[in-house]
């Protein structure tokens, strides 16, 4: 049988961090948690559980993640965030691979709660997520803060049954202030890559990203919270492509 690290990255998850490390201690053979200078009881609380708690200064998403895999004592892995917990049936299905692990990593569904609604349409379920893998087999790669982890060898990969639980906003107001966060970070990174924000992108892309959520994927069904997600996802979009925008504007005044 197979040791297996749980790592987890934190910064200020006191409302839900107990949870995450309740789901995985009868699960995992070690707990590490690298922790962003956390100001609120995500320490004390991560210390009732005897984890491997690590300060390291946030590098950024998937370099932050790939910092704590080179942390965890064994080679094989189950990543979470602070506001993510192991379903009980992923906790079954995890505890059986330990003793038949096959493949480089396995995919798994995330189930998301926003608003206190468990949301089962849009782009929100079933979100695949690839969150158990094999040390050194693959690394977390994307656009911050979209990040995910990519296997060298990506047909070496399977299934298994269950869902991450994933607490992601408690209100409204909360997921306001990630939709601007996130789209900050996302038209630095683009900038970074060397995208450009046409009108075409400005004007087109958000309106397509509400079509598909909503329409196509069924976004509808989940009643004002899936209207809301859409809409924000739409937001997003669009607020990505206008800060790049001005991004560039910045860019090439100073250059001038």
């Amino acid at each position: 049988m197979i040791k297996l690290s749980g790592v987890i990255i934190t910064y200020n998850e006191e409302r839900k961090i107990e949870t995450c490390l309740t789901s995985l201690k009868d699960v995992v053979d070690e707990i590490v948690v690298v922790d962003s200078f956390s100001t609120d009881k995500t320490e004390e609380i991560c210390g009732k559980f005897g984890v491997k708690f690590i300060k390291q200064k946030f590098l950024g998403y998937k370099e932050q993640k790939n910092f704590a895999i080179t942390q965890a004592s064994y080679s094989h892995i189950i990543s979470l965030d602070g506001d993510e917990a192991l379903s009980p049936e992923l906790q079954k299905s995890l505890i059986k691979l330990k003793s038949n692990w096959v493949y480089d990593g396995y995919y798994m569904n995330r189930y998301n709660n926003f608003c206190g609604q468990w949301i089962k349409h849009s782009d929100w379920y079933p979100d695949k997520k690839l969150r158990a893998f094999v040390k050194g087999k693959g690394e977390w790669k994307g656009i911050n803060p979209h990040d995910s982890y990519k296997l060298y060898n990506p047909k070496n990969v399977g299934k298994i049954k269950g869902d991450i639980l994933h607490w992601n906003y408690p209100s409204y107001s909360a997921y306001n202030k990630q939709i601007e966060k996130f789209s900050t970070i996302s038209a630095q990174s683009y900038l970074e890559l060397g995208k450009k924000a046409t009108l075409w992108k400005i004007f087109f892309n958000p309106t397509w990203a509400f079509f598909k959520a909503y329409f196509l994927r069924l976004g509808f069904l989940d009643g004002l919270n899936g209207f809301v997600i859409c809409a924000q996802t739409a937001n997003l979009t669009f607020l990505k492509y206008i800060k790049l925008r001005e991004l560039h504007k910045k860019k090439y005044n100073q250059s001038t």
